[in-house]
C-alpha cells in the first residue's frame, strides 16, 4: 500500500455547522474519506488537532492548540468534484492557549458565536505590526510598575509585537531578555471594524499621555 501524501491527510478547509459539527473538506482519494466510507455503523472515532500560529513573527509563535475527539461520517453532496466533505461530531473538546488550558463543553461550543474579528485578525495584526509598531510600543506606558519587568538590561523597553486580537481587546508580546504578554482591554466589546478603530484610537491616546 502506498503511503498517504501529506495533502491527503490535512483538510483543505474546515468550518462549524449549525449543530456544532465540524465539517472537513478532503480530497476524494484521502485515506480519511476512505476510512469514513467503510466504517461500521457509519461511525469512525477520530481526533482533530488544531494548531494556532501567530500571524506575525514573534518568539514562541504557537498561540494555542485544540483537540476535538468524536466520530467521523461522510457528508455527501456538500463538496465539488474531486473532494468529499467529512463531518466530525464532537464528543470531547480541549483547548490549551494564551488564556489557559481547559476542557470545552460540547453544547457550549455548538452554541458559541464566532468572534466578529476572527476573519480579519491576521490582516489587522500584520497591519498593526508593520504600520503602527511605534504606537504598539507605546502601550508599554499603560503597564505601570510591570513595565520595569520587561525592560532590557540597559533600561530600554523590550520590543512589542501584537500577538492576538478579539472583540474584547489586544494582546501584545514584549520580547527582550525575557518574554512578557500583556492584555489591553477595550472600553467595551467591539462588533465591527469601525468599533475596533475607535477602540484602538482610545488605547493609543491613553498610552501617549
Amino acid at each position: 500500500m502506498d503511503a498517504a501524501r501529506p495533502e491527503q491527510l490535512s483538510p483543505r478547509s474546515r468550518s462549524v455547522g449549525p449543530d456544532g459539527e465540524i465539517l472537513l473538506l478532503f480530497p476524494a482519494d484521502s485515506p480519511v474519506v476512505r476510512a469514513a466510507t467503510h466504517a461500521q455503523a457509519d461511525e469512525l472515532p477520530a481526533v482533530l488537532e488544531i494548531t494556532d500560529v501567530a500571524p506575525v513573527s514573534v518568539p514562541h509563535r504557537i498561540r494555542g492548540r485544540a483537540w476535538v475527539s468524536g466520530w467521523l461520517t461522510r457528508a455527501p453532496g456538500l463538496a465539488g468534484p474531486g473532494s468529499m466533505m467529512v463531518r466530525l461530531e464532537p464528543g470531547e473538546l480541549y483547548v490549551d492557549d494564551l488564556w489557559g488550558a481547559s476542557p470545552v463543553d460540547a453544547d457550549a461550543f455548538a452554541h458559541a458565536d464566532a468572534d466578529p474579528l476572527v476573519a480579519h485578525e491576521t490582516e489587522l495584526l500584520q497591519h498593526l505590526h508593520s504600520a503602527h509598531s511605534e504606537q504598539v510600543q507605546e502601550l508599554c506606558a499603560l503597564l505601570g510598575e510591570r513595565s520595569a519587568a520587561i525592560a532590557e538590561a540597559d533600561g530600554t523597553p523590550a520590543r512589542a509585537v501584537p500577538l492576538a486580537l478579539d472583540r474584547f481587546g489586544l494582546r501584545v508580546r514584549f520580547t527582550g531578555t525575557r518574554c512578557f504578554d500583556a492584555r489591553f482591554d477595550f472600553p467595551e466589546p467591539v462588533t465591527d471594524i469601525t468599533g475596533l478603530r475607535r477602540a484602538m484610537h482610545t488605547l493609543f491616546t491613553a498610552a501617549s499621555h
